[in-house]
């Protein structure tokens, strides 16, 4: 597999945004920081942003909840849940046009590595819950059977054929035997149907569930059993270097509703599905249900609390990507993730 540079410039753009904002502070009301659990003066809410990594599903329902539940309004704050656009939720977070995101480690990490301000506050699921997916009627049972088949990637393709190598050669598969080509966003199941694709990288709690509604179920192998370094935390909620140092308390009124709101999903995944689905109306509220009952436990799974982050899950995803030559400059896991505004 060819080891390539291709984000390059993409990450080159996100830093000059984020050094043109001149590490401006989060967009967020009128710089009041909110009352410890309470709503500031005379019960006045301080609006924050909070951008999504991509359209509103079950990795976002405890956002959703804590929203419609009112824990956001009990720290003293009016979160306004936003769509990311092009320039993506890591840019808007570091140039301080968002105060929260949604992200990835691959994305947190490759940002960092590039000098861009943005730190991983929580990881909203535990473990790493996708993998390369391939309708049953295939026989995807092991990565031997990847063997001569059509890989639709689009997402990254410089970190996805790198994977697809892990993948493979810890099988002892030759992933030189796989045909690999861009779909971009175009939808699996259509992609499958037309034959231009045998098997996708997906997120079984949305495409996976969507299969088994429509009757046409997926194999799966997961990226996380076949490689330690690959079980990293995605998605994840981001913030600034700025808002971390300057403006802590935000930082932690917002974690203390959204860890609420997420132990609302855990222990009520249909109640908080229909709470996503009541808000996102465009939604499969069936998908919405069904997604989030599998999704729940997972969360928090074998964690000693919700969105807790551990520093070897950081430092063996960067050294993964080191050995695939994809990270430019150094990077310091460390520095990266925080789990000091999670609350006990």
């Amino acid at each position: 597999m060819r080891k390539a540079r291709r984000l390059a410039a993409a990450l080159a753009v996100l830093l000059a945004g984020a050094v043109a904002a001149g590490c401006a502070g989060a967009g967020g009301g009128d710089g009041r920081t909110p009352a410890e659990g309470g709503k500031g003066d005379a019960g006045r809410l301080e609006k924050v942003t909070l951008v999504l990594d991509w359209t509103p599903n079950t990795n976002h329902t405890g956002l959703y909840v804590a929203r419609a539940k009112g824990y956001y309004a009990e720290e003293g704050l009016d979160v306004r849940i936003i769509l990311p656009g092009e320039a993506g939720a890591e840019q808007m977070v570091a140039t301080g046009n968002a105060d929260f995101g949604v992200s990835y480690q691959e994305a947190v990490t490759l940002a960092r590595s590039e000098g861009v301000p943005i730190v991983s506050i929580a990881a909203v699921i535990q473990h790493n819950t996708s993998g390369f997916a391939a309708p049953a009627s295939i026989g995807l049972k092991s990565p031997h059977d990847l063997e001569g088949k059509k890989y639709g990637g689009g997402w990254n393709l410089t970190i996805e054929e790198a994977m697809l190598d892990t993948l493979m050669r810890n099988a002892g598969a030759d992933p030189s035997k796989v045909r690999i080509v861009t779909t971009g966003s175009a939808d699996f199941f259509t992609s499958v149907e037309r034959g231009d694709i045998d098997f996708a990288w997906i997120f079984y709690a949305w495409t996976g569930i969507e299969a088994e509604l429509r009757g046409e179920p997926l194999d799966i192998l997961y990226l996380n059993e076949y490689a330690k370094e690959l079980d990293y935390y995605t998605p994840v909620l981001i913030a600034s270097e700025k808002t971390i140092g300057e403006r802590p308390e935000l930082v932690r009124a917002f974690m203390r509703a959204t860890a609420k709101g997420y132990a609302f999903a855990i222990d009520h995944p249909e109640e908080a599905g229909g709470l996503l689905a009541d808000a996102e109306p465009d939604l499969d509220r069936e998908l919405v249900i069904a997604s989030q009952k599998w999704l729940s436990p997972r969360y928090r799974d074998d964690a000693p609390r919700w969105g807790e982050q551990k520093p070897d899950v950081w430092r063996d995803f960067a050294n993964w990507l080191n050995r695939y030559d994809i990270l430019i400059r150094d990077f310091d896991p460390e520095a990266a993730f925080t789990n000091d505004f999670l609350p006990e």
